[in-house]
């Protein structure tokens, strides 16, 4: 074969296998890493992303030497009022966290969970935003998947899709509903507390995030604990948190744990060390102690 008639084919092949590359989404985005404090990063990416037209609507530190800012904004709001349960969608999470002697700076990607929650668009706007005000220096936390992956995905055979989450309480409206679990988050019973709240404009749903503080038997449910058993690789995925309780309509709902903790990390082993069998209790502690807080 000429040399002229090898080059075309190999340039296809190569710009197939960056096609490719594009198309294979992740959970998390590393936005920046260097020197400073948590505080003073803190600061600036809050700064950068109110900036950038993000609504930042509340901040989580669930242990030392970590921040994390809830942000939300007009795409967000608009495309989990056209979604099913799109309310699961409709903040994105940003993290700062000191590594040693480094401040890295991340999010969820929000292209990796517009897919993993079924939603009608897929928020390449606010990924944009958030590279533009924030900075993206690669995408990490799995080995990827595509689109059509994540929006049917489950970690494995007899685990929980998206579309099968947990019904927490349920109440005879959604203004009693949102109401009731308000008040109830604001108690701090339980070891759960409120972090933020987000309605979704001109839809019955409201998005909460709460901070789950647990120990001795309860343990299993509590946000360090987990965190120190699967967010162990060296670029830490510190924005998984916090959890997510979603008022929609008269009922309260949260992702089974099987599925929200999977699809932040889909690579973790299901045995030996930093495994999911070192958290085996912790679904049925998240999901019963959710229950106790906000039921009727």
């Amino acid at each position: 074969m000429k040399i002229r008639n090898v080059l075309p084919s190999a340039l296809l092949f190569f710009a197939a296998l960056n096609v490719q590359a594009a198309d294979i989404l992740k959970p998390f985005v590393l936005a920046s890493k260097g020197a400073g404090t948590v505080a003073e990063k803190a600061e600036q990416t809050k700064s950068a992303l109110t900036g950038a037209g993000f609504n930042v609507v509340g901040n989580y530190s669930p242990y030392a030497d970590a921040q994390i800012l809830i942000v939300t904004n007009d795409e967000l709001k608009k495309n989990a009022a056209a979604s099913e349960h799109g309310g699961f969608g409709l903040a994105q999470r940003v993290a700062v966290t000191k590594v040693k002697d480094e401040i890295q700076v991340s999010y969820t990607n929000p292209v990796y969970m517009a897919s993993a929650y079924r939603m009608k668009g897929d928020l390449s706007a606010t990924a944009k935003s958030l590279e533009t005000a924030i900075g993206k220096v690669e995408e990490y936390g799995a080995k990827g998947m595509t689109a059509a992956q994540a929006r049917k995905y489950h970690y494995t055979v007899g685990m929980e899709y998206f579309d099968e989450p947990s019904e927490l309480a349920e109440y005879a409206s959604y203004d009693e509903a949102v109401k009731a679990v308000d008040a109830k988050l604001g108690s701090n019973k339980n070891g759960v507390s409120k972090v933020y709240r987000i309605d979704v404009p001109g839809k019955q749903e409201t998005l909460f995030g709460v901070a789950m503080k647990g120990s001795g038997d309860n343990k299993a449910m509590d946000d360090r604990y987990l965190m120190s058993e699967i967010d162990f690789r060296e670029t830490k995925s510190t924005a998984h948190l916090p959890y997510d309780v979603l008022v929609s309509g008269p009922k309260v709902y949260a992702l089974y744990a099987r599925f929200r903790i999977a699809i932040n990390f889909p690579d973790l082993s299901m045995m030996g060390s930093n495994s999911f069998m070192n958290i085996m209790a912790a679904p049925e502690a998240i999901r019963t102690t959710l229950q106790k807080t906000v039921q009727k």
